[in-house]
């Protein structure tokens, strides 16, 4: 499936809805990790400005939505209370920026590269799983906390104990709307109602969650949702007030070390983020289009730089909003740059309305969501694939799930580069046998690595046997490799083995190994001499071809 158009323009009839569902979720989300990060709200609500008017118009990913980010809260937490105070914070946040964009320059983004796809697929279900599981207490009115991403709630609270208290503190009207805009989101999916591109089914549930919590405190009082189970923009009421929130950044802070290394934790940290993401979601994309990673950097270079300025959050570029842009149809990124005017037009004119939205019909959309992300089917189908692919993918998911998101990634490349080492280590040697005939081929590179499997196969040759030791297709043997061939050509000897060495260029055999610890009468050395001569005449007039001694085996193949 190929796009027609790359004209943003072409495709306002789906992006514009998905913008706006896409806005509807990230408010939320601005406002919860603003508050897990020790800030003001409307720093939040700036980060999420900048990343959908400042990064889009420099980008070149077409659905990666940018905002705050849940992975990045416990670096703002600590580098606020050691630089202690939030101007000299914005420093950091500015440096991060640059720092990010020296990566772009030097062509850092090839990173992403080396990120196994089953520790992708990994990170985009554990995303899934953990929507479900922090969705879940809002969709029953537990909303003990906005939509934070981490393991670990405010004060003793987690993931699984916020579960278990908010069966014991359930808000009926939650659960009624909750439930009945995830039957709507279903019925979209599963109609003909999903022809409707230009009327999402996120849109429809929002709605239908406000009217509906309306109607609740016309008819049905007991049930009605009010403050903090509503969303709650800040009060802003002129453009004037809205310029009056930004802070800026006070430059002495400069000379203090930790805003250096808060920047460069910061710099690294949000880069390798981003590039996860959008890495992840080039592999959501119907249209399976690649986004240029160094100009991802520069782009979320340019963002940090800007919120650095004027007191937003770090940004990065986001799972949580660009899943959900995907979802509902958004095709460019016009979509990405409606949500960021919206939520800049929000804030200055639109938020007494916005706050009679149940948090409820968004923890709906949101459950969707992680289920499209972490379907059933998609465990199944990496299973199938081997233990190789399965472990990795499984071990990304938990680690995730008890850390968070870069920690998580990185426990799940360690686990998935053993399997990978382990596969080209058994895959670098080949060993056939027929009868009293072997065959060892050396395929590809084969380093000190491999010496152990190579021990292995040789002393499982039997006395009284031929081998062929085979380098035609290794690309590279170490010399380990080829001391551990020189020890088993003397100790073949001893035991009556045939050896023949085939295509290996750097392969010298070796000396006789003279022994100084006793002397050896000239009767005994002149008997060895002769016998060596006879067990080399006797070997090469007896080798044999991989075809004719070998073909139960298939060697060619």
């Amino acid at each position: 499936m190929t796009l027609k158009s790359e004209n943003p323009l072409a495709h306002l009839q789906y992006d514009l809805p998905a913008g706006l569902v896409v806005f509807l979720v990230a408010i939320p989300l601005c406002l919860g990790l603003a508050l897990a990060s020790n800030t003001s709200f409307f720093s939040g609500i700036i980060a999420g400005i900048i990343g959908g008017l400042i990064v889009p118009l420099i980008s070149k990913s077409q659905l990666s939505v940018s905002g705050p980010a849940a992975g990045l809260t416990a670096i703002v937490v600590m580098g606020l209370e050691r630089i202690g105070a939030f101007e000299g914070f914005l420093v950091a946040v500015f440096l991060a920026g640059i720092i990010q964009m020296v990566l772009g320059f030097i062509r850092s983004g090839f990173i992403a590269y080396y990120i196994p796809a089953t520790v992708i697929k990994g990170m985009l279900a554990a995303i899934g799983v953990i929507l479900i599981l922090k969705q879940l207490p809002h969709a029953v009115g537990y909303d003990h906390e906005l939509f934070g991403l981490a393991f670990q709630e405010a004060g003793d609270e987690n993931t699984f104990t916020a579960l278990i208290h908010a069966l014991g503190h359930i808000e009926w009207g939650a659960l009624v709307i909750s439930t009945l805009c995830i039957g709507i989101l279903i019925l979209w999916e599963k109609t003909r109602l999903k022809k409707m591109t230009w009327l999402p089914g996120a849109l429809v549930v929002v709605l239908v969650g406000a009217l509906l919590n309306l109607a609740f405190q016309i008819g049905a009082p007991f049930l009605y949702l009010k403050g903090e189970h509503l969303v709650t923009l800040p009060e802003v009421k002129s453009f004037q007030d809205f310029l009056g929130g930004f802070t800026f950044p006070n430059w002495a802070f400069l000379a203090n070390q930790e805003v250096w290394i808060t920047a460069f934790t910061l710099g690294f940290v949000a880069s390798i983020e981003s590039l996860l993401t959008v890495e992840a979601v080039d592999k959501l994309d119907p249209y399976k289009r690649k986004s240029p990673l160094n100009r991802e950097l520069f782009a979320q270079g340019t963002g940090n730089i800007v919120a650095g300025l004027i007191g937003g959050i770090p940004i990065t570029s986001v799972i949580v909003r660009s899943s959900a842009l995907i979802n509902a149809g958004g095709r460019t990124k016009s979509a990405t740059i409606i949500h960021g005017l919206l939520l800049f037009l929000a804030v200055i004119f639109f938020w007494p309305y916005l706050n009679q939205v149940p948090l409820a019909s968004l923890a709906a959309i949101l459950l969707v969501v992680g289920y499209k992300l972490a379907r059933p089917s998609l465990f199944f189908r990496v299973f199938r694939k081997g233990m190789a692919q399965f472990i990795p993918f499984l071990v990304t998911i938990i680690a995730i799930l008890f850390t968070d998101l870069l920690i998580g990634v990185s426990i799940g490349i360690v686990v998935g580069l053993f399997y990978v080492i382990r596969t080209n280590f058994h895959a670098a040697i080949l060993m056939v046998q027929d009868g009293q005939h072997y065959l060892i081929r050396l395929n590809k590179d084969v380093s000190f690595l491999n010496k152990p499997l190579l021990i292995k196969s040789l002393e499982g040759i039997t006395p009284n046997s031929a081998v062929i030791i085979d380098g035609t297709k290794a690309q590279f043997i170490d010399n380990d490799i080829l001391e551990v061939l020189d020890e088993f050509k003397i100790e073949a000897q001893h035991k009556q083995i045939q050896v023949e060495f085939r295509n290996i260029s750097n392969y010298t055999p070796p000396a006789r190994k003279v022994s100084f610890a006793k002397v050896v009468p000239p009767e005994e050395a002149i008997a060895d001499f002769v016998k060596l001569i006879v067990i080399n005449y006797a070997a090469s007039r007896n080798t044999f071809t991989s075809k004719q001694s070998l073909g139960k085996g298939k060697p060619g193949h």
